[in-house]
């Protein structure tokens, strides 16, 4: 009986050795604080600094943390001194008492043996402002208390008492040439109390008083916005263009609805068209979806989505955003064309309809298929309220030849709110312009360096904006100028995508050069009136290879921001250092002041 015992317990404890290893039933180990990092060639590394472990229970794992790195390196205790500059993978794993293993990984950046932070370039916002009122002159009359000048980036004009009426507080430019044309005015301006304005544009030209017509009880509202005036010339001449800001009352049998007192009127930029020529429209491409085919959806950081066709319309359905570190690029929906080719130079246009259950903003670009923004003719805005049909077009000179081309809605980023979305596509046309129709447009902005010749004329301030209303998107105002000590930057109209609001430090004839065989550490003390994040990327000249993409997360205190290169380059190279804004949160603020308190570049030269 004894024998027959322990043949038993034998028996159960083979089959005891054989059985399957659980996990915790309380979930897997995980990891946390892995993240990339960069170190100097011959300084120790502690890989496992800030890295801690726990079990699926919550029992704590840290001290049994492994590492291993591609190419190899010699940990002890965590700890390695790397000498060979380059990138290191590194492969981060913990196995707990059950056996269950998890991984995560990081790259290691070895920088070269450099010098010590020296000073390369500190930016000096004391420096007195150049600025430029492009022809605009204020005016007066005597029955009026008002005052005009260039200041804070924009014209202001402070007006007490509006006088008797609309021409006595006047903005005019005169001389303004005109040939056989049609012409357009936008006059990007706010107020801070409701008021009105007539836009008008005189024939200088005629014996008397003559327009060639005039915008009438023009509502300016408290936030940015365009007041438009049309008109045609039938021939060469000229005009004085007026934007009249005087007494107006609309309806005379409501007295009290007319110009307030005590307020002021703020212009951030004008913008003149001129259209002359005619065009019409040659389809080459329309959609249809009743073949069940036409659309496609894309998602990645976490998103998901997916595109089927129902009632002769393409339906994409957001099942989820991304997460953190996601953007507007991680849902993509691809209108295709066919097997249209586009040829760089041809004018071209579409046009298609868009409907999100819970409003979407985002990107529209025509694009390759297959090589995205590497091969991209157009670049374009969309917005679309919640629930409401929006026509999406765009008319554009196609800026490369792509062999496949595509409609590329870049929607990755949530509305305020939602966590999925249904967005459904209709009415897809693509085609060519034909004829001689040509549009000119000019840019009067108020804020000194810029808006083009300035930069290259004041090398002291490699400073500009640019705008998603520059190009005729809906959204994106905004303004600099310096006070102080301090460089200002006022968003007044926000974007819902980063390059509707854009901050650029080297632009066009007055790059930013940085010298060869050198790291380099870019400082920034800023704040903000709102709380307001934005990205920051260092960006050769020509291209797009950013040799830092960051990120800032301003408040009403100021901050220090800390953004290093990891690489060298081997000759002088001219680069912009971009600050970009846009997001669905800013497009909800009624206006932003970034204030730069200081910029200085370090340079780390290579031993």
């Amino acid at each position: 009986m004894k024998k027959l015992g322990r043949i038993l317990s034998l028996l159960l404890a083979v089959c005891l050795l054989n059985l399957p290893v659980f996990a915790s039933a309380d979930g897997e180990p995980t990891l946390d604080g892995v993240h990339d990092q960069s170190v100097m060639a011959g300084t120790e590394f502690d890989a496992l600094a800030g890295i801690t472990a726990a079990g699926g229970d919550g029992s704590d794992l840290t001290g049994m943390i492994m590492v291993e790195s591609t190419p190899a390196l010699d940990f002890k205790n965590g700890k390695a001194t790397p000498e060979n500059p380059g990138d290191y993978e590194l492969v981060y794993s913990v196995t707990d008492n059950s056996g269950v293993t998890v991984e995560d990984y990081a790259t290691l950046t070895v920088t070269k043996k450099t010098g010590e932070e020296v000073v390369y370039r500190t930016f000096d916002f004391s420096t007195v402002e150049v600025t430029d009122n492009h022809g605009w002159e204020a005016k007066i009359g005597e029955a009026a208390q008002a005052e005009a000048a260039l200041k804070n980036g924009a014209y202001v004009i402070d007006i007490r008492n509006p006088g008797e009426g609309d021409g006595d507080v006047q903005l005019a430019k005169a001389g303004y040439a005109l040939k056989a044309a049609d012409y357009k005015i936008k006059i990007w301006a706010k107020s801070t109390k409701p008021t009105y304005a007539h836009i008008l544009a005189r024939n200088e030209n005629a014996e008397g008083w003559e327009t060639f017509g005039g915008a009438f009880n023009v509502r300016i509202e408290e936030t940015v916005k365009p007041l438009e005036l049309s008109f045609t010339s039938p021939g060469e001449g000229s005009a004085e263009l007026l934007f009249n800001l005087g007494k107006i009352t609309p309806n005379p049998d409501n007295a009290e609805d007319t110009t307030p007192t005590d307020f002021t009127v703020t212009i951030d930029k004008i913008e003149l068209y001129e259209i002359s020529g005619e065009e019409h429209e040659v389809p080459v491409y329309t959609a249809d979806f009743t073949q069940g085919e036409g659309v496609t959806a894309e998602a990645g950081d976490g998103a998901g989505a997916s595109a089927s066709f129902a009632d002769g319309k393409a339906v994409v359905t957001i099942d989820s955003y991304a997460g953190e570190g996601g953007g507007v690029w991680s849902v993509k929906a691809n209108i295709g064309l066919g097997d249209l080719t586009i040829e760089q130079g041809q004018k071209y246009y579409y046009r298609f309809t868009i409907n999100a259950q819970n409003g979407q903003g985002g990107e529209a670009l025509v694009e390759s298929a297959a090589r995205a923004w590497e091969c991209r003719a157009n670049f374009n805005g969309l917005n679309a309220a919640a629930g409401e049909d929006v026509v999406v077009s765009s008319v554009f000179v196609a800026e490369a030849d792509v062999e496949d081309p595509v409609i590329r809605l870049q929607i990755g980023n949530a509305p305020e709110g939602a966590t999925n979305n249904v967005i459904t596509i209709s009415d897809v046309e693509f085609g060519k312009m034909e004829g001689d129709k040509e549009t000119v447009k000019t840019i009067e902005a108020f804020m000194p360096f810029g808006p083009t010749t300035a930069n290259a004329e004041n090398a002291a301030y490699p400073w500009q904006t640019f705008n998603g209303t520059d190009e005729d998107n809906e959204r994106g105002v905004g303004t600099i100028w310096t006070d102080n000590g301090s460089f200002f930057y006022r968003i007044d109209n926000g974007g819902t995508v980063d390059w509707h609001n854009k901050l650029i430090c080297g632009f066009g004839g007055n790059p930013l050069t940085l010298a060869s065989d050198s790291y380099y550490i870019v400082e920034i003390t800023a704040r903000a009136d709102k709380p307001v994040s934005c990205g920051v990327f260092l960006n050769p000249m020509g291209g797009w290879d950013p040799r830092f993409s960051e990120g800032m997360d301003l408040t009403e205190e100021f901050q220090t921001f800390r953004f290093a290169t990891t690489d060298t380059f081997i000759m002088d190279m001219d680069f912009e250092l971009l600050f970009q804004f846009g997001s669905e949160a800013l497009s909800k603020l009624d206006e932003v002041t970034v204030e730069f308190q200081n910029v200085t570049i370090y340079q780390m030269s290579v031993q």
